[in-house]
């Protein structure tokens, strides 16, 4: 049986280059929405981010998602992802 080949992907905060599947995946749809995509399959421009809160809180200071999808990325979407990789408080 041929062992499949894992879909490696760089996070935009760190640097650091991980499996697809540790990775959480920013979209900017065709209508100019962002989206959180957890399938990995939505339609639009992706960029890809650690599941790390380190990795959340270096990407909103420095504004790296909203320069890599060319958008400005509201509050909530990094609100939602702080809440996802399990800090609940979403403080600074």
């Amino acid at each position: 049986m041929k062992v499949r080949k894992e879909p490696i992907r760089k996070c935009l905060a760190t640097g650091m280059r991980f499996p697809k599947k540790d990775l959480v995946r920013i979209v900017r749809t065709n209508e100019g929405k962002i989206k959180i995509d957890l399938t990995g399959k939505l339609n639009g421009r992706g960029a890809y981010l650690s599941k790390s809160i380190e990795a959340i809180k270096l990407a909103k200071t420095k504004n790296i998602i909203g320069r890599a999808l060319e958008i400005e990325i509201p509050e909530a979407i990094y609100e939602e992802l702080l809440q996802l990789v399990g800090d609940k408080d979403g403080k600074n």
